[in-house]
């Protein structure tokens, strides 16, 4: 099993845990590779959710750029909703588990098909 498989592993068990979520994993596998090599790097893999930087990060690059998505105040409601399923209180928020969680909270799994 190489690194990458590994650490899918790690992400379906975080959303199995701390999500309550039944992980799709051809999804997961697919949000997975799209994070590229930043899930290699132990800064870049995690989420920072209370660095406003970070969450505006996501929302460009990712929910607007990736996902298509219109910009508005919805996708920061969709943002403090998946880090709330998260868990506020937990520390590695891995950024594939929040993107997977952003895709399937907007039903744009399909990007990924």
């Amino acid at each position: 099993m190489g690194k990458r498989d590994e650490l899918i592993e790690k992400y379906a068990g975080d959303l199995k845990n701390k999500c309550g979520v039944t992980p799709d994993m051809d999804l997961l596998t697919k949000v997975t590779i799209g994070c590229g090599p930043a899930i290699y790097n132990a800064d870049a893999e995690t989420v920072a959710g209370s660095d406003p930087s970070e969450l505006e990060t996501i929302k460009n690059n990712f929910l607007i750029k990736k996902l298509g998505l219109a910009d508005g105040p919805q996708l920061n409601d969709g943002i403090d909703k998946v880090l709330d399923t998260y868990g506020k209180s937990e520390r590695n928020k891995y950024r594939a588990v929040v993107y997977y969680l952003l895709a399937k909270h907007f039903g744009k799994e399909a990007v990924y098909g």
